[in-house]
């Protein structure tokens, strides 16, 4: 094996590992509100949703063409620029993970590969336009257009089920809420199993291993969608404990609104190529699902924080991206690859024992929400 088969070996690999964190960081989008409201159980809802991502992934390949040509110039980028955004998309889900705070996997990706690509080519390497237009501009649309949808959605499910006695109207939508959380569930596979695609034929087009205009090939497509579903198995529980009771206290009908609002907005996305966050889209739709409920309560600071990770999200990942490429260009080759490889692993592993000391999982997920991101006791 050459060094550079050797290196595009080491940069899928860090690929499905994104994807991995992609799957936990994200099952709270589809999940967190039928965790909240007992329509799934916990371990039931994450199962139902690993294998809907799955299938979600091979529905479309418009995402994965956005990711893979329309963000960078791919001449002018290496396989270490492309490993160094993964590090830098890496950095920030593994964080945010940590804090329980839904974030932006997609923009994290894109931020740390626009990073490594300014540092090591230049403003020319990056399509400003491509970015503004299919990733910015949808990054805000897309959570007003959930807010709205939601909103309105559960303030007509509460008005056309007034006459409905309660426990019968809670108990068909817990119903619902299954078949709205396996759309989104399905959704979320079709647009963000398709950004490690993208990232991984970039790196081939890059390596020349496939041509410029080739389509992404169908082993790349197998292992993407294997890697977001077993991540989405796992659970993130820190995550989906904040969406589901955090922002809101969600009743069945609010769910079932926020998940069918959600679904459509991302749905709708991944048929045009935008590769925008379903966690924007989801956290949209459940703030939506408590400005429709009359007397309903959203709590505003929690709300806020989730915005200044966002705002950050972007800036964050691509400066990690730079110094990933500045230390493994510094170094050289594949070694210095491997080193960054190694250190990003070893800070990974001291974060993963950080949250052991607090650990959230299927029995505590559902504990009243007492202004902290993880329960006080688990």
């Amino acid at each position: 094996m050459n060094a550079n088969t050797l290196l595009l070996a080491v940069v899928v690999a860090t690929a499905l590992v994104f994807d991995f964190t992609n799957g936990f960081h994200d099952t709270a989008n589809a999940m967190a509100t039928s965790i909240a409201t007992g329509a799934l159980r916990p371990k039931i809802a994450v199962a139902l949703s690993a294998l809907l991502n799955f299938v979600g992934a091979f529905l479309s390949l418009e995402v994965a063409a956005t990711i893979a040509t329309g963000i960078v110039e791919t001449g002018a980028i290496t396989l270490t620029v492309v490993f160094a955004g993964l590090v830098g998309g890496l950095a920030w889900n593994l964080l945010t993970w940590y804090f329980g705070i839904p974030s932006s996997s997609s923009h994290a990706l894109i931020g740390g590969v626009v990073g490594a690509s300014l540092i090591a080519a230049g403003t020319s390497a990056v399509k400003g336009g491509a970015i503004l237009g299919k990733v910015i501009i949808p990054a805000v649309l897309a959570p007003l257009a959930a807010i709205g949808v939601a909103t309105l959605g559960t303030y007509l499910v509460y008005r056309l089920t007034r006459s409905v006695p309660e426990r019968l109207r809670e108990r068909g939508f817990r119903y619902g809420q299954i078949g709205s959380a396996s759309l989104v569930s399905l959704a979320h596979g079709t647009n963000d199993a398709q950004k490690t695609m993208g990232i991984i034929t970039l790196a081939m087009i890059t390596s020349g291993a496939i041509g410029a205009n080739a389509t992404t090939p169908t082993w790349v497509i197998v292992a993407s969608a294997t890697a977001i579903a077993a991540g989405t198995y796992l659970g993130g529980w820190r995550i989906i404990r904040t969406l589901g009771k955090g922002l809101t206290e969600i009743e069945t009908p609010q769910g079932f609104a926020a998940e069918s609002s959600s679904a459509a907005v991302i749905f709708a996305s991944s048929h045009f190529g935008f590769p925008l966050s379903t966690t924007h889209v989801c956290t949209g739709s459940v703030v939506g699902s408590g400005l429709g409920k009359r007397l309903a309560e959203v709590r505003w600071g929690v709300a806020g924080r989730m915005l200044a990770a966002w705002l950050i999200t972007l800036p964050a990942a691509a400066a990690v991206g730079a110094a990933a490429w500045a230390m493994a260009a510094g170094i050289g080759g594949t070694l210095g690859v491997s080193v960054v490889f190694a250190v990003a692993l070893l800070l990974s592993g001291g974060l993963y024992l950080a949250a052991r000391r607090r650990p959230v999982h299927a029995g505590n997920v559902n504990d009243e929400w007492a202004g902290g991101l993880t329960p006080a006791r688990s």
